[in-house]
């Protein structure tokens, strides 16, 4: 594959012609030490490169021909897209979510079904409409706590100089902040009134991923660990750029920590800084005060909350009263300290909405454009005009595009294929098969444009190509194959077909396997592939030398086309050697076909024939005279059955002799004798014929079956006399 030679721990790819981003880096942790001689690249499954990194033959390092890890080299995977934003998920993971968020996509598409029942002409009922948001909205939250809920990793001792909340043991995913920012527009009806202080939440989550040097959140990260060494922290300017940067964003509380952090507030100063404590505190407290259109706060979250927008309308205006009041206030000309007297009147523009100085406090676009929303637009309700204010927030603070701001892009541009083109892209075909349903909660036109059947896609719709993309992701891997069918189920033009198909390219030599791909046919209502699967198991298995296992496919499947030339194989060789020994060996075969496979009656000869076999085995072993009978009768009944085949008449008599010279009298009479005697003379007959099989029998066995049954006619003639 052509790429940019580089060193040997990292494998760069060649940019674009045209491109303005550069190339992404994929590090190659293969643990070999240098020089590596060569690396062979090729495709693997889904997304991900198998790289062989080799080392120098061993007549070209006698060095590391002497070390302990004088191996030949290493393979190792590489995952292609997603890396900055999804570098941190393992593959263990991504099995987990596919497992997990599987059980939620089909109880929602289970309520689709039953809601479509309730159909009136064409439209669904009123309450099917009004409550179906809600339906979409539980299951979002699901797929989110299936994404994984913070934890945090709390000291046990509390540092008052941390201000930042506590370090997460994961940090967060890419994944999980695409599918917020896509609940908070698309499913959940109850954010529209507070749109601001929902992005608000969602950017103090997830600003770490925007860029690693250019957010709030890296400035701040930088001054916490600064500000542990700072004996006088007023004094740095990177402590009241890091306050203007939380306070434009919305974190309260942390501008409220940091401006406790003031020297103000040391009981042990020299200074008379009485006033300019006062100050730090009245800002404090009109930041703790700052009216929030929101139902309710987190704990430990600052502001006062206004359900109603007649009430935060009355709020907000008595509160920027108060921070006017403070900003033109006769007091700041006696405070002596220039960096607090200009920090703290910068935090009051702020918190009055100053377009200039929100702009110089954040640094990434979309800080800029939450900042606005929050300070500027704080009543902004739904979409209408949010696209216009974000290109103005761009054009301002130009900033590297990343997954989440080109998604964050295409909602506000309100084109749904836009949506799903970025997040597949970005985070996978896992997101995009699972968002379809958010896009489509509220929204005709939406459900109607990804819905709709178009004929350039074989008569598949958008949504249901997306959700094709995803199965087959799953099909390719032999760990998460068993999930793709509930989603190929819910695709009704293309689906169907595709799901047989996966099913019957499973291996059919791992008998759970089978037993696997023979419970999703059931559970799907697909008899003839469960039947043609089972007989695909049956061939495989006979094929392989498990005879008793293919029978038992073969009767699963109900195959007696197979089964009939199976029983016909076993009484060709039967017939062929009718020692015991060759007789035991396909005693169990017999067992497991049964009497009831129809071949013009074989196979019930051969279990009678077995039956008889095992009574005068009963009377070599010193049976008694009714065991006798018992054998005699068995021996008539084969014989005068049309169903017995000639080749076996020799060899069943040549077993009776001693039947026929039972010493206490004749077991059988004069009638059974002249039936017995008129088969040998057929026997005879038919031996004349050059097609004649009679087994590998001694040569004058006929002869020694003729003298017995002429000796038993003799006794039977007397004893009925």
């Amino acid at each position: 594959m052509p790429g940019i030679p580089s060193d040997s721990s990292s494998l760069i790819p060649f940019a674009l012609e045209g491109s303005s981003q550069p190339p992404p880096v994929y590090p190659l942790q293969h643990g070999l030490r240098a020089p590596i001689h060569r690396i062979h690249i090729s495709w693997s499954r889904g997304n991900l490169l198998n790289v062989t990194c080799l080392r120098p033959p061993p007549d070209q390092q006698e060095e590391m021909a002497r070390e302990d890890d004088g191996i030949g080299g290493k393979a190792i995977e590489v995952l292609l897209g997603g890396a900055i934003l999804e570098g941190n998920i393992g593959e263990h993971k991504r099995r987990r979510i596919a497992y997990e968020s599987v059980k939620s996509y089909a109880f929602l598409h289970d309520k689709k079904i039953s809601l479509a029942k309730m159909e009136t002409g064409d439209n669904l009922s009123a309450p099917a409409l009004t409550y179906w948001w809600q339906y979409t909205l539980e299951y979002s939250k699901s797929i989110r706590d299936i994404l994984g809920n913070a934890r945090l990793h709390r000291p046990l001792i509390e540092d008052p100089k941390n201000f930042l909340k506590p370090e997460e043991v994961e940090q967060p995913i890419g994944t999980k902040a695409a599918w917020e920012l896509m609940e908070i527009f698309y499913v959940d009806m109850q954010l529209l009134s507070w749109l601001p202080e929902r992005l608000v939440d969602w950017l103090e989550g997830y600003d770490s991923l925007l860029s690693k040097t250019e957010t709030v959140h890296s400035k701040l990260a930088i001054l916490q660990r600064k500000v542990t060494s700072m004996r006088v922290v007023e004094d740095e300017p990177g402590y009241w750029n890091g306050l203007a940067a939380a306070l434009a964003v919305g974190w309260l509380d942390v501008v409220a920590k940091l401006l406790r952090l003031h020297g103000s507030y040391d009981p042990d100063q020299f200074d008379k800084r009485e006033t300019e404590n006062g100050l730090v505190e009245a800002v404090v407290l009109l930041v703790s005060e700052m009216p929030r259109m929101r139902p309710n706060l987190p704990n430990g979250k600052l502001g006062l909350c206004y359900q109603t927008k007649h009430d935060y309308i009355k709020g907000l205006e008595k509160w920027r009263v108060k921070v006017s009041g403070l900003e033109s206030s006769p007091f700041w000309v006696h405070c002596n300290h220039r960096p607090t007297r200009d920090g703290l009147i910068n935090l009051l523009h702020i918190l009055l909405g100053d377009a200039k100085h929100i702009a110089d406090a954040t640094s990434h676009w979309l800080e800029l454009f939450i900042s606005h929303l929050l300070y500027i637009r704080p009543l902004t309700n739904g979409l209408e005009g949010m696209g216009n204010l974000a290109e103005k927030c761009m054009n301002l603070k130009p900033s590297a595009n990343n997954g989440l701001t080109s998604l964050l892009a295409g909602i506000l541009s309100e084109n749904p294929e836009i949506v799903l083109a970025d997040c597949l892209k970005a985070f996978g075909p896992w997101i995009v098969a699972h968002a379809v349903d958010l896009l489509t909660a509220n929204s005709e036109y939406t459900d109607g444009l990804l819905n709709e059947e178009r004929y350039q896609l074989g008569g598949a719709s958008i949504g249901e190509l997306y959700m094709l993309v995803y199965a087959q992701a799953l099909a390719s891997h032999p760990l998460t194959w068993q999930v793709a069918p509930a989603y190929l189920s819910t695709c009704l033009n293309q689906g169907r077909g595709l799901l047989e198909i996966l099913l019957l390219r499973q291996p059919v030599q791992n008998y759970r396997v089978v037993l696997k791909t023979l419970e999703i046919c059931h559970l799907y209502e697909l008899g003839n592939i469960s039947t043609h699967i089972m007989k695909m198991a049956g061939m495989y298995q006979w094929k392989h030398g498990h005879k008793g296992l293919g029978i038992y496919w073969f009767q699963q499947s109900r195959d007696k086309t197979r089964l009939s030339q199976i029983a016909h194989k076993l009484f060709d060789n039967i017939g062929k050697s009718l020692s015991d020994d060759s007789f035991k060996q396909w005693e169990g075969l017999m067992e497991l076909l049964g009497s009831d496979v129809g071949i013009a009656g074989g196979l019930e000869f051969l279990h009678k024939y077995r039956e008889f076999k095992r009574s005068l085995q009963q009377i070599v072993n010193g049976g008694t005279v009714e065991a006798a009978k018992k054998s005699t009768e068995l021996l008539v009944q084969l014989m005068r059955n049309p169903s017995t085949p000639q080749r076996f008449w020799l060899p069943l008599l040549l077993d009776s002799v001693k039947l026929l010279e039972w010493r206490s009298g004749p077991l059988l009479g004069v009638s059974e004798t002249n039936l017995l005697l008129g088969k040998l003379q057929e026997l005879s007959m038919a031996k004349l014929r050059p097609d004649f099989h009679g087994g590998e029998l001694k040569p004058n066995a006929l002869g020694d079956v003729r003298l017995a049954l002429a000796k038993n006619l003799g006794r039977a003639i007397l004893e009925e006399s």
